[in-house]
């Protein structure tokens, strides 16, 4: 495939994207896996996993993040323009189109209830998204031990009301992936952290 046709290819593959995907980036991971891991074969299992991991850890929305890494790993600068520009585009004209009509739009009672279904749609997307990613990850005694511990974690302040940043289970969570992979370093070992 030629540059141009790929470039042409994501553009159109995250203008799909975007245009069909109600809920932010969360709901969009299981579209991404499926069309760029299982339908395109342009990413594999692990390499899907850790973009999803960085553009969840980098600033700006996961979409973007995502579009962006997986255009440039495609095909170059272009790719990440024609891959960001494509999920974001749907969006801003679907958002633009709203605020003209904004008050008459949202009293109309059919808009509503098509909101409440999309609600669930979306929540099924997220966890679909989270257990195939939990699926995929690798079952080292490192990565078993920061889920459970994160999954506690998370519980925890939930049910007691605390508000915590997911920015800070992100931090924590590298600083002890870091410190795990800079101890096997230091031993001398290949296999850090498993």
């Amino acid at each position: 495939m030629s540059k141009r046709k790929k470039i042409l290819s994501l553009f159109l593959a995250f203008l799909k994207i975007g245009a069909f995907t109600f809920g932010g980036g969360y709901a969009m991971i299981a579209l991404l896996e499926a069309e760029f891991v299982t339908k395109r074969g342009w990413l594999d299992k692990d390499e899907f996993l850790n973009i999803v991991a960085i553009a969840e850890s980098t600033p700006g929305p996961i979409a973007i993040n995502a579009a962006t890494y997986i255009g440039y790993k495609n095909a170059g600068v272009l790719g990440s323009v024609a891959a960001t520009v494509g999920v974001v585009l749907p969006s801003f004209v679907i958002i633009y189109v709203i605020s003209l009509f904004f008050d008459a739009f949202l009293s109309l009672a059919y808009v509503a209830y098509a909101f409440r279904g999309i609600q669930v749609c979306v929540v099924w997307l997220i966890l679909s998204a989270g257990l195939k990613m939990l699926k995929g990850l690798e079952k080292t005694p490192l990565n078993v031990c920061v889920l459970a511990l994160s999954v506690l974690f998370m519980l925890i302040t939930s049910l007691f009301a605390v508000r915590f940043s997911t920015v800070l289970f992100i931090l924590f969570c590298g600083c002890i992936g870091l410190a795990v992979y800079l101890l096997g370093l230091l031993r001398g070992g290949k296999g850090a952290g498993k």
